[in-house]
């Protein structure tokens, strides 16, 4: 049975944690908030001190983290992993962060003797929930059957990528995908619900057909019921989009659908509605054409 050391425990972390701990897994945890540490050590976890400490009791770490620079400092500064770790460990980064920030994490672990993968997720937080969470794996093929076990108790599709750093490109375009899909959604139903049609009558109609999709599916009735509690937060998204536009950079690729959805949250931010679920995109169309896309 390996050791298990869960760092960050989040909206996502949270729960992927407690699923680890329900699947018999020995799990230590740790985290800046002591309420969520808390939490995990009722549900029989143990409680570590730094990400230090939870690297020198476990043989495989996870970190589930904000964004590049938290992950970096969870793992290469000081009371970091790689000050605990030991030879022959593996570290799963399942934060969405930038691929090349990966890449340069990975080569500082190398020298210890660690290998890492890179592991986002999609779902939000309810499939972290239920364990149903899609994970996008990069890293060493031949370590990938190792750890697929552990990553299967929290995700129903665990799919290796590639090498270091793909699992990280895997999850920036789920994330295009997905930006533009709820941003299409929201367009569509706005203009529906201006022209006076029933917007949940339509939903109903498109789901089967080529416009239906997982999003439209998981979003849609959150618009109808007004309901924007965060299972993937606007500014968590927008993190997100800042990674592609980065990486989109760095590889000279036009992205200029992204871009626009990139405006449009930057819009609901300034609006106070960072905090919404994404699914809340829709809030931009709905103020332009003064009209709220609900359930009559």
């Amino acid at each position: 049975m390996k050791n298990i050391g869960f760092i960050g425990l989040g909206i996502m972390g949270k729960p992927m944690a407690k699923n680890l701990l329900k699947a018999g897994y020995p799990v230590i945890v740790y985290d800046i908030v002591e309420e969520s540490v808390h939490e995990l050590i009722e549900a029989g976890a143990q409680k570590g001190t730094s990400s230090e400490d939870v690297a020198s009791q476990s043989n495989v770490i996870i970190t589930m983290l904000p964004d590049s620079p938290e992950v970096q400092d969870a793992v290469l500064g000081e009371g970091g992993v790689i000050q605990g770790v030991k030879s022959g460990s593996i570290l799963i980064d399942m934060s969405s962060i930038n691929p090349k920030v990966s890449q340069e994490i990975s080569k500082e672990l190398e020298q210890k003797d660690v290998v890492m993968f890179d592991a986002p997720v999609s779902g939000g937080e309810p499939k972290a929930t239920d364990g149903s969470l899609a994970i996008m794996v990069g890293g060493p093929q031949q370590t990938f059957e190792e750890v697929k076990p552990v990553l299967e108790v929290m995700g129903s599709s665990v799919t290796y990528i590639g090498e270091i750093g793909s699992g990280n490109i895997c999850k920036l375009a789920n994330q295009v995908i997905v930006a533009l899909n709820i941003a299409g959604m929201g367009e569509a139903m706005v203009l529906a619900t201006k022209a006076g049609v029933d917007p949940e009558n339509i939903f109903n109609a498109i789901r089967g057909g080529l416009a239906g999709s997982a999003v439209l599916d998981a979003k849609m009735p959150m618009v109808l019921d007004g309901n924007f509690k965060p299972g993937g937060k606007i500014e968590t998204h927008t993190k997100d989009l800042r990674n592609v536009l980065d990486t989109a950079k760095e590889l000279e690729v036009p992205v200029f659908l992204t871009s626009q959805v990139m405006e449009i949250m930057q819009a609901l931010k300034v609006d106070g509605k960072s905090k919404n679920d994404h699914g809340g995109l829709v809030q931009f169309f709905e103020k332009l054409a003064n009209v709220e896309v609900r359930r009559k």
